[in-house]
C-alpha cells in the first residue's frame, strides 16, 4: 500500500474523528479507511489510535506522529506545486487570517476584486482578533498589526501604522490629560484580552529606548470595535491603532494624547510559515493588498473621514489629529 495513502489517511481519520467521515472525502468505505490505518500502524509497530466503542481517541505517540505527518503532507504538496506547470498559475485554496474590525474594513472588502483578478482561487477569511497558529490552523497567510517576532514566520510589511492613546473628550475634561505615560496609572485604561498582547502594557518611547506601561482599568474586552465605542462613550483611554480611530479622531469624538512618547510605526504587516516554496496564491494577495493600501486616499475612503472639518472645538481636535501618523 502507497505510505503516502496511508499518511493521509490516518490525518483524515484524526481531523475527522472517525473511519465513516474520512471515508466519504477520500470516497471509499470506512473498513478501507481501518485497514489503510492498521497497515500504518503494523508498519511502524506502534498503535496510534485507541479504538472503542465511544470513538477514536490519539494516543501519545499518535498525537506526536500526527503533527509530523501534516508537515510530510505539507512538504510533498509544496514539492509538487513547485514542479507543476499550473504552479505559475494562481489558483487554488486560499486561507487568510485577519484581526476581525480589520478584517472587516480593510480585506473582505478587497476578495471580490482579488478573485475577479485571480478566479482560480478559493479564498477562505477567518477574522479573529486572536492570535492564529498559522501551521496548526493551516493558514496561508495572516495579516497581523505590529511587530512579529515569531522566527518560523516570513514578514511583507504592507502599510504603516501607528498606535496612540485617546480618549473623548468628555473623560479628558473630567479625569485630566496625561502629560506622561506614568501618569496613566490614574486613569482608566480599556485594553483589549489576553490574546492581544497588552497585559504587557502600552509600549512608550524614553529618548531612545522604548518600554511598556502597565496600565489598569475596570474594562476589558476582544472586540476592538467595542473598545473604541467604550472610548468615545467616555469610559476611559484606550491605546488604539491609527487605522481604527483616524474617524474618531477626525471628527473628534477622541483625542489623541501622549503623542511625544508614540513608539512610530506600527506596521500593518502580512505574515507566512517559512517554507522554501511559496505558493504563487500568497504572494498575489499580498501584492494586491499592498497595491490597495498605497492608492492615494485610501486611508480616507475606507475609514469615512470626514471631507470638511468642522468648526469650534472639534476643528482644533482635528487638527491636532493630523499630527498622528496615518494609515
Amino acid at each position: 500500500m502507497d505510505r503516502h495513502v496511508q499518511l493521509r489517511s490516518f490525518v483524515l481519520i484524526a481531523e475527522k474523528s472517525g473511519f465513516a467521515a474520512a471515508a466519504a472525502v477520500e470516497g471509499v468505505t470506512p473498513v478501507v479507511m481501518g485497514r489503510r490505518l492498521s497497515a500504518l500502524e503494523d508498519r511502524l509497530g506502534v498503535r496510534l489510535m485507541h479504538r472503542s466503542t465511544r470513538g477514536l481517541r490519539l494516543t501519545e505517540v499518535g498525537a506526536e506522529f500526527l503533527e509530523r505527518c501534516r508537515e510530510s503532507l505539507r512538504d510533498f504538496e509544496e514539492l509538487e506545486q513547485s514542479i507543476s506547470a499550473s504552479r505559475r498559475a494562481v489558483a487554488g485554496r486560499l486561507v487568510v487570517s485577519a484581526p476581525a474590525g480589520f478584517g472587516r474594513q480593510h480585506v473582505a472588502v478587497h476578495a471580490p476584486a482579488f478573485l475577479a483578478a485571480h478566479p482560480g482561487v478559493q479564498l477562505t477569511l477567518h477574522l479573529t482578533d486572536s492570535l492564529v497558529d498559522l501551521v496548526r490552523d493551516r493558514v496561508d497567510v495572516a495579516v497581523r498589526i505590529g511587530p512579529v517576532i515569531d522566527p518560523h514566520l516570513v514578514v511583507a510589511k504592507l502599510h504603516p501604522n501607528q498606535r496612540v492613546v485617546c480618549g473623548a473628550p468628555a473623560y479628558l475634561a473630567r479625569v485630566g490629560e496625561p502629560k506622561t505615560p506614568e501618569e496613566l496609572l490614574a486613569h482608566n485604561c480599556l485594553t483589549l484580552a489576553a490574546s492581544s498582547g497588552q497585559e504587557r502594557g502600552w509600549m512608550f518611547r524614553w529618548g531612545e529606548d522604548i518600554a511598556a506601561m502597565p496600565v489598569r482599568g475596570n474594562l476589558s474586552c476582544s472586540d476592538g470595535q467595542l473598545l473604541t465605542d467604550w472610548m468615545i462613550a467616555g469610559l476611559g483611554l484606550g491605546w488604539r491603532s491609527t487605522w481604527e480611530v483616524r474617524p474618531a479622531l477626525a471628527r473628534g469624538t477622541l483625542v489623541s494624547v501622549l503623542d511625544a512618547f508614540a513608539v512610530g510605526d506600527y506596521p500593518i504587516q502580512a505574515v507566512y510559515p517559512a517554507q522554501r516554496y511559496v505558493p504563487a496564491k500568497v504572494h498575489a494577495l499580498i501584492d494586491f493588498l499592498r497595491d490597495c493600501y498605497l492608492k492615494p486616499g485610501y486611508w480616507d475612503q475606507h475609514a469615512g473621514v470626514p471631507s470638511a472639518a468642522p468648526s469650534g472645538r472639534t476643528r482644533s481636535v482635528r487638527a491636532k489629529a493630523r499630527k498622528v501618523r496615518p494609515g
